[in-house]
């Protein structure tokens, strides 16, 4: 990262205190781009006549930048002009083109500051001639690939409908994207370049997830104690810290071929119980958290329309049969029912047993608000743990019991178990509420990413049973498509270390079901005894620590000869699975050779009947789609058959032609979520799924590829970085059951969306999920629904779970709380601001015109 502190920044923040800024669309970028032109020029000028390798390089990346920057600033020109048609309204300034608009001047801003860095201090005795260099190129390489995220971006515009940020088509822009996609060069966003559009607090932690990431993805499945994992991974994490290169290279590696399994573990990190202890310390004291578990029996619940009328809620059956649903119970201070014997019976220890040493107070009065909580993490990871410190806030703040719900996760539980959970759970907090310390007067829904997404189909499912809806639902940036359709704000997962799009395929794919699950060797040790564990671990502990500190001094011994010659670097689980041949040709199996005996290949698939299967690599597609069929033809939860989802978005009320279907309908009560076996099948035309990316045979395969079905689109003479890690595996899913509108709420006839409470939106402006959350404000918008979308700047997609890691995370966090507060006080929503709200990244000033200046790092 170039050089530059925070308190530069500040200072280039003041110089231009008082100044009136536009938003970026609105400006001229060419002064931006034409002194980056002029510092490459002089420094091209330069270095030519060193006549070093280093010299060499520098003149070859100077070069590259002034190529790209001047292929982009035309194509930004374009995109400016036309991106305000895509937004919510005037005074909401956000889609996926802005976003992308962004990111490109971020990366044009952090070259031109590094360009004058290079400029004033390459006479300097001090100044680090290699380690410049390397930077250059990196930004070099992201500016190459950004531009051809502008040339996607361009295809997109014409192709879609006027106002319209999705492609509908299964073919066309989205399979070429995914295709494109699989084969592109990546790491350089993950190395140098990681996180250099988001805001500068946030990098370090972006970092060091990073380090964490490919550390463990290195000692995944080498290890069955998880603390030997954590060993090891200290003790290697050294040569990724001090080399940026190979870090890229390996996020790569690991974000394009780990399973969902290894997703699940790295995330599930955040649950160990020595961070959850720290995190505790740090966090809000509250007088009641409590594990709670709801054992399986029909509740009788009245209907809204008649509450003399009741309808009886079934608990969930879906693929696992009936069991408890598990949730928490949060609360700033004790109130009446949350110390009562009913509520005792549902208890259920969490850890080891503690006295509670406070003085006993008299329970506070019963609150007339409740906040019923659903979790993010993909639908595969975390629980309500992980989201525990910002709920203790919130707790406090609305002063109101916060019941969190702990849904079953994918590929185990696959839809539509967690929605049947959730929305079981939901019934029972109404007819408990006292139990939780609350009259239940008014009822939030919250949650955020796969939470967003169940709290809009909780209530969708609450209007089709005829019960009380909830008074409002807050849904922090939610995804509310879950199908791998190309949008302009999906592009940005070529570069977000958070949600990159082959994570975000394996948890869609996983929580469709069309996921296999991989033979996971960690469960068996859960029915080892608790002794055989320990001594287990100790032992692994011990060799790990011996193995580990030997690596690492040796790391250190000879690093700059490894850097060298990368053919001596020990190679990591990821690189050798690349390097077998044989991975290139299995097409049924969906799960990499990363994590798993490179000598079976076995999965565990989910019958109709619930039961376990190990079945070989040999299996075919068509043995695949019936054994799912069948999965989905007797998985039913408690409620009935819908009608045929929307397979396309009206962007206007009415357009589409689709049979309406009446949020009370007789055709929803007592049916399943699923569609018939006969529209499931034309729907997908005989086809349950497709792979999208084909093997890679030979690398002179792969390039003849690349030259013919990949040059379409791109500017004469200009082609994208392409990966040296092979091709990712990913697929385009074309199962009816992702157009399933409680899976795809975004997809559900207008009728049903008529239905829905008052929503509040939070999204980011950087989130991959931007789109999904502007196109679904848009429809409920077009159907007078209330609804508010506020777009929080400079922050990643799940910024809750971030929320005490810097002031632009607590003030984000705010306006979350802010949104819970207008749903239980009823209060209306903030005016529109008289003008459109400004940008404030563009405060730099280059002569007359103003561009951003950003703190970039050093």
């Amino acid at each position: 990262m170039a050089p530059g502190g925070e308190g530069e920044d500040r200072t280039g923040r003041d110089r231009c205190a008082g100044v009136v800024f536009v938003p970026p669309e609105q400006m001229d970028h060419r002064p931006l781009f034409l002194a980056v032109d002029t510092l490459c020029d002089e420094n091209i000028s330069h270095f030519g006549g060193s006549g070093s390798e280093v010299g060499s390089r520098l003149v070859q990346a100077f070069s590259r930048i002034q190529e790209q920057t001047r292929g982009i600033e035309p194509a930004l020109r374009a995109l400016a002009a036309v991106c305000p048609l895509f937004d919510l309204d005037p005074y909401t300034p956000a889609n996926g083109y802005r976003s992308l608009m962004k990111v490109v001047l971020s990366c044009t801003q952090h070259i031109l500051h590094k360009c004058r860095y290079v400029t004033d201090n390459r006479r300097s005795l001090f100044f680090r001639t290699a380690h410049n260099c390397s930077e250059l190129e990196a930004y070099g390489s992201a500016l190459i690939q950004l531009r051809a995220l502008l040339c996607f971006a361009e295809r997109l515009l014409t192709a879609n409908q006027h106002g319209d940020l999705f492609f509908w088509q299964e073919r066309g822009l989205s399979e070429e994207f995914l295709k494109e996609y699989s084969t592109m060069h990546k790491g350089c966003f993950y190395g140098r370049c990681l996180g250099f559009q988001f805001t500068p607090s946030i990098r370090p932690f972006l970092q060091t997830i990073s380090i964490g990431l490919v550390s463990f993805g290195e000692n995944y499945k080498r290890h069955e104690s998880g603390i030997s994992v954590a060993a090891s991974s200290f003790f290697i994490s050294g040569r990724y810290a001090i080399d940026p290169e190979l870090r890229g290279a390996e996020f790569e590696r690991i974000t394009q071929n780990l399973d969902v399994n290894f997703w699940k573990t790295f995330w599930n990190i955040t649950e160990m119980e020595v961070l959850t202890s720290i995190v505790g310390i740090a966090s809000t004291n509250v007088r009641i958290n409590k594990c709670l578990s709801v054992p399986p029996e029909p509740l009788e619940m009245p209907l809204s329309s008649d509450p003399r009328l009741t309808v009886t809620i079934n608990p969930p059956v879906a693929h696992t049969g009936p069991g408890p649903v598990h949730m928490r119970l949060i609360s700033y201070q004790m109130r009446e029912g949350q110390e009562s014997e009913e509520l005792g019976a549902f208890m259920k220890p969490e850890g080891p047993l503690s006295l509670d040493l406070r003085l006993r107070s008299r329970p506070a009065p019963l609150s007339p608000d409740l906040i019923i909580h659903f979790h993010g993490g993909g639908f595969v990871a975390q629980t309500s743990k992980s989201h525990e410190p910002y709920l203790r806030t919130w707790a406090q703040e609305l002063e109101a019991p916060i019941l969190s719900i702990d849904y079953s996760l994918a590929p185990e539980a696959p839809f539509p178990r967690a929605l049947e959970e959730c929305f079981y759970a939901y019934c029972w907090a109404l007819k408990n509420c006292r139990l939780l310390g609350s009259t239940a007067e008014r009822v939030c829904l919250a949650g955020d990413s796969a939470g967003g997404n169940l709290c809009i189909t909780v209530s969708l499912r609450a209007a089709s049973v005829g019960i009380r809806m909830p008074d409002g639902i807050m849904a922090a940036y939610p995804a509310t498509l879950l199908q791998a359709t190309a949008s302009p704000s999906r592009l940005l997962t070529l570069m977000d270390p958070l949600l990159p799009l082959s994570v975000l395929s394996k948890c869609l794919s996983a929580y469709a079901g069309t996921e296999r699950v991989p033979v996971d060797d960690r469960a068996l040790e859960k029915q080892q005894s608790a002794l055989s564990q320990v001594r287990r671990g100790t032992a692994l502990f011990l060799r790990d620590i011996r193995h580990g500190a030997t690596s690492w001094l040796s790391s250190f011994m000879d690093g700059r000869k490894e850097k060298g010659n990368l053919d001596t670097m020990r190679t990591s689980v990821s690189e050798a699975a690349l390097m077998d041949e044989s991975a290139t040709h299995i097409r049924a199996s969906l799960k990499s050779k990363t994590c798993q005996d490179l000598s079976r290949h076995q999965y565990v698939e989910q019958d109709g009947n619930q039961n376990q299967h190990l079945v070989q690599n040999k299996h075919s597609l068509k043995a695949h789609k019936q054994s799912t069929a069948k999965g989905l033809q007797n998985g039913c939860g408690p409620c009935g058959n819908i009608q045929r989802p929307l397979s396309t978005l009206p962007v206007q009320p009415g357009q589409g032609g689709t049979e309406q279907l009446s949020p009370l309908s007789p055709q929803v009560q007592g049916g399943s979520f699923f569609l018939s076996e006969t529209e499931s099948d034309s729907d997908t035309s005989g086809q349950f799924l497709k792979e999208n990316i084909p093997p890679l045979h030979s690398s002179e395969d792969n390039s003849s590829l690349l030259t013919t079905s990949h040059s379409h689109g791109f500017p004469e003479g200009f082609q994208p970085l392409r990966s040296q890690n092979g091709v990712a595996n990913m697929t385009l899913q074309t199962s009816a059951i992702v157009h399933n509108p409680y899976m795809s709420p975004l997809l559900a006839p207008d009728s049903m969306l008529q239905g829905l409470p008052p929503i509040h939106i939070v999204a980011c402006a950087l989130d991959p999920m931007l789109d999904d959350s502007v196109m679904f404000a848009k429809r409920l918008r077009a159907l007078n629904r209330p609804v508010t979308l506020q777009v929080v700047e400079d922050l990643p997609h799940g910024f809750l779970s971030l929320s005490q890691l810097s002031r632009e995370t607590r003030e984000a966090t705010a306006v979350c709380v802010q949104c819970i507060r207008q749903i239980l006080h009823n209060e209306a929503p903030p005016p529109p601001p008289t003008e459109p709200r400004k940008h404030r990244k563009l405060e730099r000033t280059l002569g007359k015109n103003l561009v951003t200046e950003r703190e970039i790092g050093a």
